[in-house]
């Protein structure tokens, strides 16, 4: 049996991973 929550988080994953490096690197430009 599969969990469709956790296939959906697994799919999840990179897109905020993405979102978390994009938003540290415009608070580290901005704290330039």
């Amino acid at each position: 049996m599969s969990h469709p929550v956790l296939f959906k988080w697994k799919h999840f994953q990179p897109e905020i991973i993405l979102l978390n490096v994009r938003w540290y690197c415009r608070y580290a430009l901005s704290y330039r």
